[in-house]
């Protein structure tokens, strides 16, 4: 192979193709996951042409991710035989042709059951590839003076190494039109590793915060491979912590870490503690969430309603009655801001920890005949049915945004799921005694709550999932708590 020598050696130059001016804009798929060949439009007169290069509106209707871009780099080759690669970046990238003409390969350099998988495609001025990270790229000059452009969604940082490929790597076996000993190669791509010596990029990950909690349990077992912390490990009201976190290892961002102390919220202390974990934690994950482009998944209440409302919807008005309750509005408010978010709000969760169900089937068990509010309606939520929810969402790529999620059925009252548990555990549902919110509230200090919490699951149900029945999952929670 050489790094240079006299035109002469150099095969003749074909024609280039006339570019085709009626073709419409369209995103296809290649044989590598989340590869993606644009073609583009070109309109040609006797001064030159004129193309659409990247038009965000217009390619994300038809497929294209939303990388968002913040550097351009253009490449220069002055003869053709020019060839670079097989270099794998760990960030997204737009590449098309301003002038010439390409030929272009990719290899998959990702950790899965695709690694070493490839494509190749020709590219002139009407042709773009959207590459996705951990995919190896590499390309040929088929022309003298060929420029191609590239958009990247992360700033280049010195120092930082990734996985290269030969260009002549057997197992994989591009075929080059310019044989690799006639083209212009760098000494830096003659010494890289043959594909059995390559480490595959690790694709990144799922983080799960607040794993120590009902709901982060839930999803941890839900996720397997995800990364679960505690609060010890990644506080959310540590902003430094946050900031210094590897933020640039993972693409989603389960946000399960909370205040939840609802009567606490009102005291001085646990207000500060409330806002910290509650309003601030969260938008500080959304700003990272817009730096790191990572889709951030963040779990709020019925309490940010006032619960005037018999059945919430996601574009109702936020109107909290208490001080938890408008920590999380602030939370939810802050969590919008993320361009890739999921802003689930749930009611009555009940999971493996101290909830309502586990009490009552305490109570029942220990011959006690509870009073139990009856003028508070809602629906109860399973951690795990919000768990399935979550997954449903991010794997279907259902539309970012607000979703409602509970469990289905008839909304009840409190009273109403004790009498159960306690059919449940074999004890007379007639041993529960309902009463009201406000003979329950008499000598205590309790945070207001709203009236009405059943949310509506209208939206959530329009993305194809539908949630289980809560009557058929308390009798299964009821039961494995039973079991010894």
């Amino acid at each position: 192979m050489r790094t240079g020598g006299p035109a002469s050696r150099r095969p003749p130059r074909p024609p280039t193709p006339r570019r085709a001016s009626d073709v419409a804009l369209s995103v296809e798929a290649t044989t590598i996951p989340d590869l993606l060949v644009v073609r583009l439009p070109v309109h040609e007169d006797n001064r030159g042409w004129f193309k659409e290069n990247w038009q965000r509106e217009k390619m994300l209707v038809l497929g294209l991710p939303d990388f968002q871009p913040v550097q351009n780099n253009v490449s220069f080759n002055a003869r053709r035989g020019a060839t670079r690669g097989i270099h794998t970046e760990p960030w997204d990238k737009f590449v098309s042709v301003s002038s010439g003409r390409v030929f272009a390969a990719w290899v998959d350099m990702r950790e899965g059951d695709t690694f070493g998988a490839t494509f190749s495609i020709e590219i002139d001025p009407s042709v773009a590839v959207f590459v996705p990270r951990g995919v190896g790229n590499s390309y040929q000059a088929l022309e003298d003076g060929t420029v191609y452009s590239y958009l990247v969604n992360e700033h280049w940082r010195a120092g930082e190494s990734y996985p290269a490929l030969h260009l002549a790597d057997e197992t994989v076996a591009l075929a080059w039109p310019i044989p690799l000993d006639q083209a212009d190669l760098s000494e830096k791509d003659l010494a890289n590793p043959r594909l059995g010596d390559v480490t595959p990029m690790p694709r990144r990950r799922t983080l799960i915060t607040g794993a120590g909690g009902q709901l982060g349990r839930a999803l941890a077992e839900a996720f397997p491979q995800a990364h679960a912390v505690t609060r010890a490990e990644l506080d959310l009201t540590d902003t430094e912590a946050l900031q210094a976190w590897p933020w640039h290892e993972y693409d989603v961002v389960l946000n399960a870490a909370a205040y939840t102390a609802v009567d606490l919220a009102e005291s001085a202390e646990g207000r500060r503690d409330a806002w910290a974990a509650n309003a601030v934690g969260p938008t500080v994950l959304a700003r990272l969430a817009r730096e790191h482009r990572v889709t951030l998944v963040h779990y709020s209440t019925d309490y940010v309603f006032d619960g005037t409302v018999e059945e919430h919807a996601e574009d109702e008005p936020l109107s909290p009655l208490g001080s938890y309750g408008q920590s999380k509005a602030a939370g939810d408010l802050a969590t919008t801001t993320a361009p890739r978010h999921y802003l689930l709000r749930t009611s009555w969760v009940v999971g493996d920890g101290k909830n309502f169900v586990r009490t009552m089937a305490d109570l029942a068990a220990r011959g006690i005949s509870p009073s139990v509010v009856s003028d508070q309606l809602g629906r109860l939520t399973f951690t795990e049915e919000l768990a399935r929810a979550t997954r449903h969402l991010l794997t279907s790529a259902a539309a970012y945004g607000t979703y409602h999620v509970s469990n289905g059925g008839d909304v009840t009252s409190w009273a109403d799921v004790a009498r159960v548990v306690f059919e449940l555990s074999g004890r007379d549902p007639s041993d529960v005694t309902p009463i009201t919110a406000a003979e329950y509230a008499v000598g205590k200090e309790l945070a207001p709550r709203p009236t009405h919490s059943a949310l509506d699951l209208t939206r959530l149900r329009a993305t194809g999932y539908e949630p289980a029945d809560a009557r058929e999952s308390l009798a299964s929670y009821v039961a494995a708590l039973q079991r010894p």
